[in-house]
């Protein structure tokens, strides 16, 4: 496969760009939201972008650092980094060119301490508004709840937003009012691996998770005694570490569970991989996540998850093909179990596992890079007052177009930096962000195109990106109807 044109990465090459994010990945408490940052500015800095990452300090971590070509700055805890990193802006500010600002539920209100016409785009894993609660005294949660709600809608306006799942982009929606451009830029995930090995032969379960509250691995273990009365020799391995080590460890020992049940605590990548690699399945039964990305690193070994049906895991298992969604925790036991007797069979098992590395396969970081430089791109262009193609339909829209690659195909002139175009012999695939099917039909004019497939992109097609699926003999083209003009006519 082959994209015709410059890849949104490489448009950032000789920029100097700002990241805000409350942590770096060498912080002690570095997270999948340090992760995702990380690569995505690693694949900046290869393109020939300048980096600076400010962010708090953890403890015996530098002031200042290089990571990977980024340059690091820190200074202040969780909450004295926001004080620090406003003075920070306020003398710094005019050295760069466009800047991400990655909330964590408290935003760094960037546009208040940068010139006017600083490009800014959001990150946004997911909407904090219930977490308040089980982290602060009722007071300080109202006022965080208020920060990311009221205050951030008002100082951030109509700034391009990058959710990293749809059920974020819904929360930004639905829960915090905003109204402005959202583009979802999922996270991406490690190379897959050449193959997969041999599984324990006892039924197994492999759990890698921060074993912290709002994971809920107390819910699992409940439902592991319920799944251990039908399935004696079940093994489950919990791989991490966190607050909730010693009680989970009791909660198991309460329930007859340790027979079955391992901690291994934080383990090295290679022995994480090892043990998740010989699992039968994974779960989930976590309140709520921005994107599940143990999950699809499960998946890259071919292991499915039972989950819970929640905002962002929903989005990372394709229900009855990579795993198993659950409605109700009281069914999560029973639903375990079928999960166990269908990755028993070979032919079943061997099917799921080739479902779950293509569904991982099809998420990558250099991907994940070039959607958010798309973004970023876009609100480069909207501060300098360049208009970009006109789109009627709704942010949330996105429409996927097919049609004959033609001869001297350029459709460079004619896309937005957020659109996406793969080209696979003689077919050709774009997805197009903010636009429904009449405005795609306005864009294929403009190209040239006059016969193509046009559709809504659904769930998968938006996370994944294009594929170029051929189109039937030509049959299923859609001739642009009669009497339909665009600004190109």
């Amino acid at each position: 496969m082959e994209n015709h044109r410059k890849s949104p990465t490489a448009h950032l090459a000789g920029k100097h760009l700002l990241v805000l994010n409350w942590r770096d990945i060498r912080h002690p408490q570095s997270g999948g939201a340090e992760q995702y940052m990380h690569q995505i500015a690693v694949r900046w800095v290869k393109a020939g972008a300048r980096v600076t990452w400010v962010t708090g300090r953890g403890s015996n971590q530098a002031p200042q650092d290089v990571i990977d070509g980024i340059t690091v700055i820190r200074a202040g805890g969780p909450l004295g980094l926001y004080g620090r990193a406003a003075l920070w802006m306020l003398l710094n500010g005019t050295k760069f060119d466009g800047v991400i600002d990655c909330q964590n539920g408290i935003p760094f209100f960037s546009p208040l301490f940068l010139p006017r016409a600083t490009p800014v785009v959001q990150v946004v894993h997911h909407v904090h508004q219930d977490q308040f609660a089980t982290r602060f005294a009722p007071p300080l949660a109202a006022v965080g709840r208020f920060l990311e709600k009221d205050v951030a809608r008002v100082v951030y306006g109509q700034r391009s937003i990058a959710a990293v799942s749809l059920s974020t982009r819904l929360e930004l929606r639905r829960r915090l009012g905003y109204s402005g451009p959202i583009f979802v830029v999922p996270n991406g995930t490690m190379d897959l691996p050449d193959e997969v090995g041999p599984r324990d032969p006892d039924p197994t379960i492999t759990v890698v998770s921060r074993l912290v509250p709002h994971k809920r691995l107390d819910l699992l273990l409940g439902q592991i005694a319920v799944v251990v009365e039908a399935i004696p020799n079940l093994r489950v391995n919990i791989v991490g570490d966190g607050s909730e080590r010693e009680r989970l460890h009791k909660i198991a020992a309460d329930l007859g569970l340790l027979s079955n049940v391992t901690f291994h605590g934080y383990q090295p990548n290679a022995v994480r991989d090892g043990l998740l690699s010989r699992a039968w399945i994974t779960a989930s039964t976590s309140a709520a996540e921005g994107w599940g990305c143990s999950i699809i690193e499960a998946n890259a070994w071919g292991v499915p998850c039972v989950a819970l049906r929640v905002p962002g895991i929903r989005d990372s298992v394709v229900d009855g093909k990579t795993g198993w969604l659950v409605d109700e925790p009281r069914d999560f036991g029973a639903t375990l179990i079928t999960a166990l007797k269908e990755t028993g069979d070979v032919e079943s098992a061997r099917s799921i596992t080739a479902a779950c590395r293509d569904w991982a396969a099809r998420f990558t970081w250099d991907r994940s890079a070039a959607l958010l430089a798309g973004v970023l791109i876009e609100e480069m262009r909207a501060t300098r007052g360049i208009r970009s193609q006109r789109r009627r339909a709704r942010s949330d829209m996105s429409a996927l177009v097919r049609f004959a690659t033609p001869a001297n195909f350029d459709p460079s002139t004619s896309l937005r930096a957020t659109d996406e175009v793969i080209t696979d012999g003689p077919q050709t695939a774009i997805l197009l962000n903010g636009c429904d099917e009449t405005d795609a039909m306005g864009v294929m004019r403009r190209m040239g195109i006059f016969e193509s497939d046009i559709s809504l992109a659904d769930r998968e097609g938006i996370l994944t990106g294009p594929s170029t699926a051929p189109v039937a003999g030509g049959t299923d083209l859609q001739p642009v109807p009669k009497g339909f003009r665009s600004r190109a006519t």
